[in-house]
């Protein structure tokens, strides 16, 4: 590299890549503006396919080019995605950071766009987007289309973020907005934590097609969905608020949200025990009756637990009792029909396989619950 000033630096995370890591190097440099001095770094976890060798025998054989060098991190273990861009980042001499995957779903002619963003735009962050108008995806299936939303979803409501595509992984950015900023690295969205602990920066979407990979296999899978509702979870609690009193009100929100999960995880317990009982036990009732007399117990210490714990309600004359167990047992009957009619739909339109399936519905049946009886039986307000 010669002494002229380092401009870029490109973040390229892999982990058994072998079969689109020298192509999407060779199309990276053709799309590299001329005038422009870049470096590539490429952070690999240590991949089975040898990934990493083949960045290293790229680099052996390529003819150096004037101010545009390609680097090879080789990490000792799979630490996950955003800890693989954040070790990047450290090892970037650019101003500007340019952070794409390398299976090709991310083009490579997007690059110059995003450069071009930040210069027209004097912004702070490009994103280059799904869901603006003029982006689009390819090759997706329904159900994956589905998950997209989702977590889109989660992380606008739940967390204020205001761009269309905060789960896009294709962004460009000035290195100095994250200075002083302590990364989490959990999940596998950087660029989410990004839009989250940084203030007052100006952020542009530019639209793009996002193109499923051709070869090699997608890395999604249920612990890195696990991880995200963590890594979003951890956000929310370490988050801006508003006001300190919007501060304390998500809090109580989330407590008794919490409290009313828990109680129905011990309402399964008591559903099989006197299930059971009654099956096996001193009646041996036939296993359906059982099980009505099973839910009836459920829901009957559900009330009382909820009641007396979540909701921290004393008034227990009968008129009152009578009342809310009524339709305590409404919502409880109306959240079963939703869960069933849920993972039905999941399942038969999306072709959602039934175990992520049935924990949606169940996690929708038991939210909706919660502020039906919130509201409704409990006489709250439902921010609160």
């Amino acid at each position: 590299m010669t002494s002229s000033h380092l401009q870029i630096s490109i973040i390229l995370p892999t982990y058994n890549e072998s079969q689109n890591i020298v192509s999407i190097l060779k199309l990276i440099r053709q799309n590299i503006p001329k005038d422009i001095h870049t470096e590539t770094i490429v952070v690999d976890d240590n991949s089975p396919d040898g990934t990493g060798r083949i960045v290293d025998d790229y680099i052996q054989n390529l003819k150096k080019i004037a101010e545009n060098t390609i680097d090879v991190i080789h990490r000792k273990a799979k630490d996950g995605l955003s800890s693989a861009i954040l070790k990047g980042i450290q090892n970037a001499k650019g101003d500007t950071i340019i952070v794409m995957d390398s299976d090709f779903s991310h083009p490579p002619q997007i690059i110059p766009k995003l450069i071009d963003a930040l210069k027209q735009y004097q912004c702070d962050l490009v994103v280059a987007s799904r869901y603006i108008t003029g982006g689009n995806i390819q090759g997706w299936t329904a159900k994956r289309k589905l998950m997209s939303k989702v977590a889109t979803m989660v992380a606008k409501k739940g967390l204020g973020v205001k761009i269309k595509d905060p789960m896009s992984g294709f962004f460009a950015f000035k290195k100095n907005i994250i200075k002083g900023l302590n990364f989490d690295a959990l999940g596998y969205k950087l660029l989410l934590e990004i839009l989250v602990k940084t203030k007052d920066i100006d952020v542009k979407e530019i639209p793009y097609t996002f193109e499923n990979r051709k070869f090699g296999s997608s890395k999604l899978n249920s612990s890195i969905i696990i991880g995200y509702f963590k890594s979003v979870w951890k956000l929310y609690k370490n988050g801006k608020m508003k006001t300190s009193d919007e501060r304390r009100k998500s809090v109580r929100f989330l407590s008794k949200a919490a409290r009313f999960f828990t109680v129905g995880a011990t309402g399964v317990g008591v559903n099989y025990i006197v299930s059971t009982l009654f099956t096996s036990g001193v009646t041996e009732l036939w296993y359906i009756h059982a099980n009505i007399f099973g839910i009836i117990a459920s829901i009957s210490t559900n009330f009382l637990l909820n009641k007396v714990w979540t909701f921290e309600d004393t008034d227990f004359s009968k008129r009152k009792i009578l009342s809310q167990y009524g339709k305590f047992s409404l919502f409880s009957s109306l959240g079963a029909l939703v869960q069933i009619s849920m993972m039905f739909w999941l399942v038969e339109s999306y072709n959602v396989e039934q175990p992520p399936a049935l924990l949606l519905a169940i996690g929708t049946a038991a939210f909706s619950n919660f502020l039906l009886n919130k509201k409704l039986t409990f006489k709250e307000k439902l921010w609160n």
